[in-house]
């Protein structure tokens, strides 16, 4: 992800300007498809986007096309990154499963289909699966068109290597160097990122452009969530941000957290902590898949647990959205699927949050629901590749 500092742009050491990566993730992403559209977003003067595409253009990495129907005034060009058949594969991991797909340029998302994967197994022994099945797409699509592979894993990932770090549900995959080993197996550029940054990322892709500030929840087993800032991913200062899991919330009380302190949001909140309450109320449940089917068929102590998840995470995204105040809040994971879980956030955002904030504030699921990781992974790796093939191209390039 490339930083943008108008009105002055740096030059990356090729001769080009950091404005035309920027331009180049826009038009990946699919937030973007002319010049007009980019020179919204990225706040820089006409003449600065032009010469930037006229960059891209000259160097094969953009292409122009057809037209689109504007309101008043000329026609606008097209424009699109790559040719048209590039594509990305991508995973999304989770712990019995990963979700599987081909992204295109702009998100176009096919062939999704999920396979089993042990992530308990450690890397080395569910990975090579997972090749074999990313493998049969790249195929079926062709290798020659294949420009990245993208990852989206449950759990901390230092992007700039591109591994998992002490992660809570992921044995044996601490430090694991799963970019390095992927990119030696597939021979282009991988992506390797935290599966809540991938929703918020996939997610914003299809949502309307006036949301430039959204927080994406994702709550499955764990709670995880990504921050789309200034309509482009929020890492912090570490890449910690969005960490709302590890909150302390009152009610948690002393419960030992997999963070190592206790009384965590992720304690009372989170699909794995519904599991532990229900069980202990006699409920016969061994998953979150479980606890979902049985507040799916209106179970009472079910329906109420997870009323109460949902409320908890509330109040936590209430001081979170007060301070950062986002256009939008989308939730995402399985325990999306349940409305009283979803219908309980709503509410104690509401009640937790000052009117002026709320006020045209969206609370929605995620409209890409399960393939949200999915295509923010194929985005990534997009965008990764189309960077990489940047600097390639312009190595010999020289701007005085």
């Amino acid at each position: 992800m490339i930083e943008k500092s108008p009105p002055h742009f740096r030059r990356n050491g090729t001769g080009f300007s950091s404005l035309a990566e920027g331009v180049l993730e826009l038009l990946a992403s699919g937030q973007a498809s002319t010049r007009t559209e980019l020179t919204a977003l990225l706040g820089a003067p006409p003449s600065t986007v032009s010469f930037a595409v006229g960059q891209l253009l000259a160097h094969g990495l953009v292409a122009e096309e057809g037209t689109q129907s504007s309101t008043g005034g000329r026609p606008r060009k097209v424009l699109r990154v790559g040719g048209h058949d590039g594509y990305a594969v991508a995973a999304d991991l989770g712990g019995k499963h990963a979700h599987v797909g081909v992204v295109r340029p702009g998100g176009r998302l096919t062939d999704v289909s999920t396979v089993p994967f042990a992530t308990a197994d450690g890397p080395e022994a569910a990975l090579p699966g997972l090749v074999e099945t990313l493998q049969a797409l790249v195929g079926r699509y062709g290798r020659e068109q294949l420009r990245g592979v993208g990852l989206c894993l449950p759990g901390p990932v230092d992007v700039e290597p591109g591994l998992v770090t002490l992660p809570a549900r992921m044995p044996g995959w601490n430090r694991f160097p799963v970019r390095d080993w992927l990119e030696e197996r597939f021979a282009v550029p991988v992506a390797v990122e935290n599966d809540a940054n991938c929703m918020a990322v996939g997610e914003h892709s299809v949502r309307p452009a006036e949301h430039r500030q959204s927080i994406m929840v994702k709550a499955g087993s764990g709670i995880g969530a990504g921050v789309i800032a200034d309509g482009r991913l929020y890492r912090g200062g570490t890449g910690a941000a969005g960490e709302i899991t590890h909150v302390r919330v009152e009610a948690a009380q002393d419960t030992p957290c997999s963070c190592g302190n206790t009384g965590c949001l992720e304690t009372v909140a989170s699909g794995a902590a519904l599991v532990r309450i229900l069980r202990e109320r006699g409920r016969p449940v061994t998953s979150t898949e479980d606890v979902v089917r049985l507040a799916g068929d209106a179970d009472p102590e079910a329906t109420r647990a997870v009323r109460q998840a949902g409320r908890y995470l509330g109040m936590v995204l209430a001081a979170n959205v007060n301070f950062f105040n986002p256009d939008a809040v989308y939730l995402g994971g399985i325990l999306s699927t349940l409305e009283p879980f979803v219908a309980a956030v709503r509410s104690q955002l509401y009640e937790g949050c000052h009117p002026l904030v709320t006020e045209h504030l969206a609370i929605e699921r995620a409209s890409l629901g399960a393939d949200a990781g999915l295509v923010g992974a194929g985005q990534f790796a997009l965008q990764r590749a189309f960077a990489e093939a940047l600097h390639e191209v312009t190595g010999n390039h020289h701007t005085p």
